[in-house]
């Protein structure tokens, strides 16, 4: 009969149109009496759920106790396919309304499955929650729905519950083929018990006789085949490339796209000549020849001048110039930033950092420079940015490039001014703000390199600016049209729309 049943479950498959027609039929309340409880207080019977009086402060379930499990079976009129779930509430918060919950539904009192695990809101107004109601893509339908409260808002508090409606559909030509498909839909899942124990304890005659006469699979056939490779064969070195084309092929994706990212690190050695130790050095990419440039920094006794590069593919590095002062580039910096150009594989930057008792008016000049890789040449474009409209001399600060219009945006940072006598306390790339006078930080600035102007977009001192407050410690990314901004030391981030000069 067993068998039978199997064979029988596999033709209810064909019920999938009728099935089908679920979607488009509308919700109807359902009927339903209270079948069972675990136990009640005083006049707070079940049966007062049924009835929805949201100023009647008696007219509610309530448990007697908080112990676990406290619970309410009801009973459906006819068997249903129930899609939601609504609970009504009191006019007023409640200690006894319920803070977590599940809920359970089946055909059979003693044979139910979770459908819901959630928790209402401790105000006046009803929730309505949708249910599982489809097991193996089909629709199943419920006799029984079982509410077992978990936690109540008020600590040591017994649950209540005011009022709960049913919704879902009980005609009887989606029912009936949908419990025929459930029956059978179980005893499939039986038989696939019986094979799983069946293989496990190596039962092979069974296994493959019960499997010949249900018809049944225990699991796709590639798991079949990696259950063979792993356990029988003993072939680590196939099923490792069984995985790798699965995930190749988005089998696992499914599961993959759940975990979570984890950071591996893992140094990159070099046998050759390399930079030194550094801070507050400034790197950038060009990714079409896989090479990073790296330039200054300061190494914990004085800023640095040399710029090297590295070729991602071969894992080396190359000395391009001990000091870009002498060759007619930068001096000695760190704090600074640097935007590449790859189309025209060029190489700008902007900013420095310096120690208090350097800052005279001479030195507070903001130079700007530009490196071209191919011939290997360093040009000033200018002495001083904020004679053309541009930043003051400032660290600290973003740079990003649109390549396409050849623009490059420099935001934030803190700009340098003439030594107060106060000193300063250099720890890192951001200096020690205590004990200073007042900072001052600089805004949103554009520089056109094909006609080699500046422009002040954005100002935390011009009244009618977009609200970007400038800023240090952030960090800035361009894409067409946007420029996205994010300040972890304040969780903020923000969109700023190129095209209209506006703050999203």
């Amino acid at each position: 009969k067993f068998i039978k049943i199997a064979k029988t479950a596999e033709s209810s498959a064909k019920m999938a149109t009728a099935l089908d027609k679920l979607e488009a039929i509308s919700l109807k309340k359902l009927e339903y009496s209270v079948y069972k409880y675990s136990s009640f207080s005083s006049t707070y019977v079940p049966t007062n759920i049924q009835e929805n009086k949201i100023a009647d402060q008696s007219s509610r379930w309530s448990s007697e106790t908080n112990n676990p499990p406290q619970y309410l079976i009801l009973k459906l009129s006819k068997p249903a396919i129930v899609k939601s779930i609504t609970f009504g509430k009191y006019e007023k918060t409640h200690v006894c309304n319920l803070k977590k919950f599940k809920v359970f539904g089946g055909l059979e009192e003693e044979n139910m499955v979770e459908l819901l695990d959630t928790g209402l809101r401790n105000d006046n107004i009803e929730e309505t929650f949708a249910i599982k109601h489809t097991v193996g893509g089909r629709s199943f339908p419920c006799n029984f729905i079982k509410i077992m409260p978990l936690q109540s808002w008020g600590p040591s508090f017994n649950f209540s519950i005011w009022y709960v409606e049913l919704s879902g559909t009980d005609e009887w030509n989606l029912i009936q083929p949908a419990i025929e498909w459930f029956n059978g839909h179980r005893v499939r899942e039986a038989v696939r018990l019986c094979l799983k124990h069946f293989r496990q304890m190596n039962y092979i005659e069974a296994y493959e006789a019960l499997q010949r006469e249900t018809n049944v699979q225990l699991e796709d056939p590639l798991l079949t085949n990696l259950h063979k490779t792993l356990v029988e064969d003993g072939d680590y070195e196939t099923v490792e490339m069984f995985m790798e084309n699965s995930a190749s092929n988005g089998f696992l994706k499914p599961y993959i796209s759940k975990q979570e990212y984890h950071a591996e690190w893992r140094p990159l050695q070099s046998e050759q000549i390399q930079p030194g130790m550094r801070g507050g050095h400034q790197m950038c990419i060009d990714p079409q020849n896989e090479t990073i440039y790296l330039l200054g920094g300061w190494d914990g006794n004085q800023d640095l001048s040399d710029l090297w590069s590295y070729h991602v593919p071969s894992k080396r590095w190359h000395l391009i110039s001990r000091d870009t002062e002498a060759e007619g580039g930068p001096s000695a910096r760190s704090c600074h930033k640097m935007c590449l150009d790859p189309e025209r594989r060029q190489i700008f930057t902007l900013g420095r950092y310096l120690d208090t008792q350097y800052r005279t008016p001479e030195n507070l000049k903001s130079d700007f420079y530009l490196y071209d890789i191919e011939t290997n040449n360093w040009t000033q474009i200018t002495e001083d940015t904020s004679m053309m409209g541009g930043p003051q001399l400032i660290f600290d600060h973003q740079m990003c490039m649109d390549v396409a219009l050849r623009t490059i945006y420099v935001f934030g940072g803190r700009v340098l001014t003439p030594n107060t006598g106060v000193s300063e306390e250099r720890t890192g790339c951001i200096p020690s703000l205590v004990g200073t006078s007042e900072p001052v930080f600089s805004g949103l600035f554009s520089y056109h390199v094909p006609t080699n102007t500046w422009k002040n977009l954005c100002s935390d001192t011009e009244p009618g600016t977009p609200e970007l407050k400038s800023r240090v410690g952030h960090s800035m990314l361009f894409h067409p049209v946007r420029i996205f901004v994010l300040y972890n030391l304040i969780q903020v981030f923000s969109c700023y729309l190129v095209t209209n000069n506006r703050q999203n």
